[in-house]
């Protein structure tokens, strides 16, 4: 084997690998639940919306606040760490992952995402 291709292939396996550990390491810090477990939980928990303040003012599931990627480490700052904290954004995910480490960071313990995000929701929206 050549040495290009060894590279080539610890390359490869490297990566992999780091997404394998990032995977299960989030499904860790957080709980993905369906609409009927989210909406229950919503009694009791903190909503937050991670999207954009213009997507989160075209629609949002009632009762969210709108915590975007660019305020998020100010806003935590406002949660309680006794409730549980729920998050979603649309489909795509973009900033669950490093909003779900940072609310670990700062010692909350109990978060949930919905699963499937705010495209996929069939609760009330404002």
């Amino acid at each position: 084997m050549s040495p290009m291709t060894f590279i080539g292939w610890s390359l490869l396996v490297g990566v992999a690998a780091y997404y394998t550990w990032n995977y299960f390491s989030f499904k860790r810090m957080a709980k993905q639940v369906d609409n009927d477990t989210f909406k229950d939980l919503m009694r009791q928990g903190q909503l937050i919306d991670l999207r954009e303040p213009a997507a989160f003012r075209a629609k949002h599931i009632l009762g969210a606040r709108n915590f975007p990627v660019q305020q998020f480490d100010a806003a935590i700052k406002g949660l309680r760490k006794d409730k549980p904290v729920l998050i979603y954004e649309n489909m795509r995910p973009q900033y669950r992952v490093r909003a779900v480490k940072k609310l670990k960071k700062a010692g909350f313990n109990d978060i949930y995402i919905l699963k499937e995000g705010l495209d996929y929701w069939n609760g009330k929206v404002k």
